[in-house]
């Protein structure tokens, strides 16, 4: 069917105007862009000899006068009627590499009613290029000129399933090119040729970092430093805003399709939105909030910290008010930076200098103070996995120690003055000589303690980095507090603890926590008495008006909903019986299938009562027989029955063994690591299904992040976990504590490139009062245990 006359006409002109648009609107709209490169194409230089020391920036300005406009708009008339050159554009020595490609559009790729254009591109050692076409005396419409802080994208995937093109993004100063191609090979060429001239050129310094220069080459001279600080404003206190950042950054985002945590821009505008952040903290009455979290922005994105620190330079050099209010928030933001992060060394020198002219300046005073304060902590400072808690700033704001609450079982809390740089084993080492352990054979160290889990805390591990997760995750209110706690580490000698000492109410606590765990298997009558002993323990004789600790503090939880009956697991339905009751469940049936529900586990729940009063009632007519028994004896009769599971003082991990490749599935097992052998049991089973002495294994070591291998002898075993690094480090923690010797095994090269190799044994002992060193295949510190 022919097409209306009125349709062709729409078709002509929509046709026409696109070629109009092409030659003429566009041009205006390119031109400005080519103005805009032109700008961006400043320099930064330094004026006169050595002697002469002041640096400006130097910026063209744009002119946009009448008679300018009006030449120009006639000029763009005259090229709507340009006659085309029969050849191609001149070839210049200088192209790199040239081709069509297409320019992103208004509206996008995803609007395919609006056809792609494409353009002549051509790359040169200077400026990425783009003409109307390949002809001979073809127009520019822009140009992008290329310097050391362009950045250029790699083709995204995303896109290509989107659009059905491979995208090259260049990012300059001011302008963003998104170029489209449908070839990936095409689009991997210009990225890396562009990525090439990019790398090519000298890097470029602001004046920032060639006034550091000069600073650092005239030290020596306080007339020379005082006249550069006079005459360069940019050294020097501000209350204007800042419009680009005191160092280079490289324009736009190395990934702007990945979606930050905290939706961050490109690294020069979140510096500058920085430094309208500092200038906030002059009037804050509170500024701890805004300290935490220009610290988290400098902990997100690392380049920033150098930023932030000659911005923080910057404002205590020469304020208005030395040390005012406004003065003191730059220097306690200071401190807290020094405290969480590390400088490169030119600005770490940079600093120091600085910190050395304030205390000359002004001596004794409180910016001195800060001064020597923050000089003493870059000493110490070796980068934070966290930002310092709301805690931890109000007491660096005071230049004070912070006080650590550690729970010991069995034992009152202690009370530990830390700093921000006190690790893990520094504390442990300081409650060992407190409580009276030095003398122990056994190993100790603190562990994250919560009701859902507990793991050992790494001995660099510093203490302000778990207050602070401790901080995070109370304002989580599913998750439930947690607390530090000293405990054993590893079992090296059990049998000589004296039963009078602090050590024994620890061996005593650790095994109650391991029998209401469900880690000691043993009768039911045996777990009674053993919850009588803890009454004993506790209140001492019976008395029906004392204080009743809860049931699932006495009695293991899991025994009493074993009792329970199983749930009825009714047989699959065929697909239009499933299909029937879905259309019934929003019905009266769906009500009557909820009301069944509550009314079980009601009964279910009425059942668990009753099964622990019972339970209950049991255990205090055992406690009742236990009068006259006196704490000790109480303690010694409950450890002495759980001693009787042969696996006791080992530390037990839930692990599932690999099969073989065909054949059944994982088994779920008890892995223990004992400071003599390495057990597997089979849960609640008392006996172990097999042992092996150290001197059976020939290497341990992670498959990956969640995959545990041990080599016994000949053979492999397996193990899904996601206490890998716990394992191996336990491992190595008793044998440099025995200090087993084993020769080398021939070790069998990884199956694959990326699977890290296994530890072998070590073949000597470390010395004595260290725990081990993480091996290759460690993605932790090493735990904070150690031989006392």
């Amino acid at each position: 069917m022919p097409f209306p006359g009125g349709l062709w006409w729409l078709l002509c002109c929509r046709q026409g105007f696109t070629l109009l648009r092409r030659d003429y609107g566009e041009a205006d709209r390119e031109a400005d862009g080519e103005a805009e490169e032109e700008e961006a194409s400043f320099e930064l230089r330094a004026q006169g000899d050595q002697g002469s020391l002041e640096v400006s920036l130097s910026q063209p300005t744009r002119s946009s006068s009448g008679s300018e406009r009006s030449l120009l708009v006639a000029e763009e008339m005259r090229s709507l009627i340009v006659e085309k050159g029969p050849g191609p554009v001149e070839d210049d020595p200088d192209t790199l590499m040239k081709g069509w490609l297409q320019r992103e559009v208004r509206g996008g790729m995803k609007t395919p009613w609006i056809r792609p254009r494409k353009y002549w591109f051509v790359l040169t050692s200077d400026s990425l290029d783009y003409y109307s076409s390949n002809e001979k005396g073809a127009r520019r419409l822009g140009s992008l000129v290329l310097t050391s802080l362009c950045s250029v994208l790699w083709p995204d995937k995303q896109t290509y399933k989107e659009t059905g093109y491979w995208s090259v993004t260049v990012f300059g100063r001011k302008h963003c090119y998104r170029l489209y191609t449908q070839h990936l090979n095409e689009a991997v060429r210009w990225v890396c040729a562009v990525q090439k001239v990019i790398s090519s050129k000298v890097p470029i310094q602001t004046p920032t970092q060639l006034l550091m220069r000069d600073i650092e080459e005239h030290c020596g001279n306080p007339e020379v430093l005082e006249q550069i600080y006079h005459c360069n404003p940019i050294l020097r206190y501000t209350s204007s805003p800042l419009y680009a950042p005191l160092l280079p950054f490289p324009y736009g985002s190395l990934d702007q399709s990945a979606p930050g945590p905290h939706s961050y821009t490109t690294l020069r505008d979140e510096a500058v939105k920085l430094f309208n952040s500092l200038q906030q903290l002059e009037l804050e009455r509170d500024p701890v909030p805004l300290m935490q979290g220009v610290l988290q922005t400098c902990l997100d994105l690392p380049p920033l910290v150098d930023e932030i620190y000659c911005q923080l330079v910057k404002q205590t050099t020469e304020p208005p008010v030395p040390g005012g209010q406004g003065d003191l928030h730059y220097w306690q933001l200071l401190t807290c930076m020094s405290c969480t992060f590390l400088p490169s060394p030119p600005v770490l020198r940079f600093l120091h200098f600085h910190l050395d002219r304030t205390e000359s300046r002004f001596p004794a005073s409180e910016m001195a103070k800060y001064a020597c304060f923050i000089r003493e902590a870059l000493g110490k400072t070796k980068g934070r996995e966290c930002v310092p808690s709301l805690e931890e700033i109000l007491v660096l704001m005071r230049r004070q120690e912070m006080i650590c609450t550690v729970h010991c079982p069995g034992a009152p809390a202690c009370s530990v003055a830390i700093s921000s740089h006190t690790t893990a084993e520094e504390v442990a080492r300081e409650l060992v000589s407190r409580l009276g352990l030095s003398q122990s054979p056994n190993l100790f160290a603190l562990y994250e303690q919560s009701r859902r889990r507990e793991q050992p805390v790494g001995s660099t591990t510093l203490l302000a980095d778990v207050l602070t997760r401790f901080e995070n995750l109370a304002g989580e209110e599913q998750d439930p507090p947690c607390r530090l706690c000293f405990k054993h580490y590893g079992f090296l000698d059990m049998d000589n603890v004296p039963r009078d000492s602090l050590e024994f109410a620890l061996l005593f606590e650790q095994a109650h926590e391991m029998v209401l765990r469900g880690y000691v298997p043993t009768s039911e009558e045996t777990l009674q008495t053993l919850a009588a002993l803890r009454l004993q323990s506790i209140n001492s004789d019976f008395s029906a008006r004392g204080p009743f600790p809860r049931l699932e503090e006495l009695f293991p939880p899991h025994v009493l909903h074993a009792r329970l009956p199983a749930p009825r697991h009714w047989p699959p339905k065929c697909r239009g019986a499933r299909l029937r009751a879905g259309l019934l469940a929003g019905g009266l049936w769906g009500q009557a299938l909820a009301k069944q529900r509550a009314e079980r586990d009601q009964r279910l729940r009425g059942r668990l009562r009753e099964e622990g009063a019972s339970t209950m009632a049991a255990i205090l007519e055992k406690w009742k027989l236990l009068q006259g028994m006196g704490r000790p004896e109480a303690m010694a009769a409950y450890l002495a029955l759980v001693r009787e599971w042969p696996g006791f003082g080992s530390t037990l991990f839930d692990v599932d063994l690999q099969a073989s490749p065909v054949g059944a599935g994982p088994q779920r097992l008890w892995l223990g690591i004992g400071a003599k052998a390495v057990s597997l049991y089979k849960p609640g089973e008392p006996e172990p299904l097999d042992s092996f002495c150290y001197g059976r294994i020939s290497s341990f070591g992670a498959s990956d992040s969640s995959t545990f291998r041990l080599s016994v002898e000949d053979r492999d075993l397996l193990f899904e976990t996601s206490q890998v690094d716990e394992i191996a480090q336990l491992l190595h923690t008793y044998l440099a504590s025995a200090g087993v010797q084993q020769p080398p095994q021939p070790q069998e090269p990884p199956t694959s490139p990326l699977e890290p190799p296994t530890s072998p044994l070590p073949p000597t002992a470390l010395p004595q009062g260290l725990c081990p060193m993480a091996g290759p295949w460690q993605h932790r510190p090493p735990l904070g245990s150690f031989h006392s």
